[in-house]
């Protein structure tokens, strides 16, 4: 089985990965909005509201399906936390 990464509908061998780790990184991140959450990610943990506030004009539905493929691809990690409100 040929190791893959999932980007949205769309599957990526990790055999045509580029070999250079900074085509690899754009390749991941190429999407303006996904930029900005690295961006704001880098600082530390934030909860999804402070997410979507700090990147701006972003919508619930966009910064959900982002946030998933970039799950997907190993670039974050979701953390739920069993608590009320949520955190």
């Amino acid at each position: 089985m040929i190791p893959t990464i999932t980007r949205g509908d769309a599957m990526i061998d990790v055999d045509t990965l580029p070999a250079c780790p900074v085509e690899t990184t754009l390749t991941l991140i190429s999407d303006k909005w996904k930029i900005l959450i690295v961006r704001d990610l880098l600082t530390g943990t934030k909860r999804f509201s402070e997410l979507r506030r700090s990147i701006g004009h972003i919508s619930q539905k966009v910064l959900t399906s982002n946030l998933r493929q970039m799950e997907a691809d190993g670039l974050v990690h979701r953390k739920v936390y069993p608590e009320v409100p949520p955190r």
